[in-house]
């Protein structure tokens, strides 16, 4: 009774697919991976943010009064 067999787990995937259908789930996946690229990119550190900040160039004309 410890753990579940395979056909358990089958069974769990078509109902939960059957409950919530694959469009949603697919919106479901997408969204998580999103949030978890994200955080990933938060936790690279101001350093990686800063050169990437630094890189810009900012054109302009220079007028004297």
């Amino acid at each position: 009774m410890g753990s579940f067999s395979i056909w358990h787990w089958l069974i769990v995937l078509l109902v939960v697919v059957l409950v919530f259908g694959t469009k949603k789930l697919r919106n479901v996946g997408s969204d998580l991976g999103g949030a978890v690229k994200g955080f990933k990119d938060g936790m690279k550190g101001e350093d990686e943010s800063v050169k990437k900040t630094d890189s810009k160039t900012i054109e302009g004309e220079v007028k004297e009064k």
